[in-house]
């Protein structure tokens, strides 16, 4: 099963990097070109070659690009890129109105770097955390001509391992790396050296447990009314610091089987938030798009049942699931302290964007 998944999972990675973007529309307008590729990956059923840049020397049909992206020199500010700008195909594309895109002439020596940690995190019912993980990866994407060997350095105080004797600021409980990475000075300089790939390649996978400040705390509370009628009320409070802010979050709680209607309500002041009852899916949607630090949100609920509340009944209330997306921010202090071209070529000055983004994966709080 897990060879299935890993195949699956470089199909989509080739995909990507190919035609740019994964979407509907775009399998769709370069299906030719992703049945070619399908072809030269897989013979009678077993995997052949997997690798981006290995197989350029056998696909001959160009992506369409879904969405002309936007020129990234104009923005407003020279030093931050669009999130849209890393979705581009890794050889020469054809735009949906037939106008060509040459790699080679038009394209400029950008590469991409996204530090990104997914949350795992339970919470108790009054709000303390019971258990709390965080699974992190450096992710690149390189449109770099030539491939350049570059020299990416960590945290100088950088610990792997619970059990190590040395002491530093940003503790790991393991990690592991890409085949193209070179650690000769991994131990004395937390420095990496590499030839980066075609396409997106993870440069580095990483785990952390234990103690951290999570980024949201949430405290629900329920009242029996009566013995049809329930109160709840959830509050969600932002712990991460004032110039930073949670977004697109949404926030789930399934309802008992024998509810019958449920109306909510949030506090004044509360203007990018919308919670309402999905009767179908028998639960509630909480839909925030921004949250800023050291603030806080409140929802009640008001839940009609068409019996008697049980204690069975109370268990089908819950759990909350939270998701959310944090930009330009990571809970495990990893920072990249710079990334560098290994030889001093003349003339060849790269672009470098360096994002960091905290996602949840699971983040869960019981009732």
């Amino acid at each position: 099963p897990n060879t299935v998944i890993e195949l699956l999972s470089k199909i989509a990675k080739v995909f990507k990097d190919y035609c740019g973007t994964l979407s509907e529309e775009a399998i769709r307008k370069n299906f030719i070109l992703l049945y070619e590729l399908l072809d030269e990956m897989i013979d009678y059923g077993y995997p052949q070659v997997t690798q981006t840049e290995n197989l350029k020397a056998f696909i001959y049909n160009e992506p369409i690009v879904v969405a002309p992206i936007p020129n990234t020199g104009k923005s407003i500010n020279p030093k931050t890129a669009s999130a849209t700008a890393v979705h581009k195909p890794v050889i020469s594309s054809v735009t949906e109105n037939g106008r060509k895109s040459n790699v080679a002439t038009n394209q400029k020596n950008e590469i991409f770097v996204d530090i990104l940690e997914r949350l795992n995190v339970l919470f108790s019912n009054n709000g303390y955390v019971l258990n709390s993980t965080i699974d992190g990866c450096i992710q690149m994407k390189s449109y770099l001509s030539g491939n350049p060997e570059l020299r990416l350095a960590l945290n100088e105080d950088l610990v792997i391992g619970r059990n190590s004797d040395r002491y530093g600021s940003v503790v790991l409980d393991d990690c592991n790396f890409n085949d193209c990475v070179n650690l000769t000075e991994f131990d004395s300089a937390r420095l990496l050296s590499f030839q980066p790939p075609d396409g997106e390649f993870v440069v580095l996978n990483y785990r952390m447990t234990g103690e951290f400040r999570t980024p949201f705390r949430i405290f629900p509370a329920i009242e029996e009314i009566e013995p049809t009628k329930l109160e709840m009320s959830v509050l969600i409070r932002a712990e991460v610091p004032e110039n930073h802010y949670g977004a697109n979050i949404t926030v789930e709680i399934p309802m008992p089987h024998c509810t019958s209607t449920a109306s909510c309500s949030l506090l004044s002041g509360n203007m990018s938030g919308h919670a309402e009852y999905v009767a179908q899916d028998r639960k509630i949607l909480w839909t925030i798009k921004k949250l800023p630090g050291a603030t806080e949100q409140t929802m009640k609920v008001k839940i009609n049942l068409d019996k008697p509340c049980t204690s069975q009944i109370r268990r089908e209330l819950g759990p909350i699931n939270m998701n959310f997306e944090i930009p330009m921010y990571n809970l495990s202090n990893l920072q990249v302290r710079y990334l560098r071209i290994a030889e001093n070529i003349p003339g060849y000055t790269p672009y470098r964007w360096v994002r960091y983004v905290t996602q949840s994966s699971s983040y869960v709080c019981r009732l």
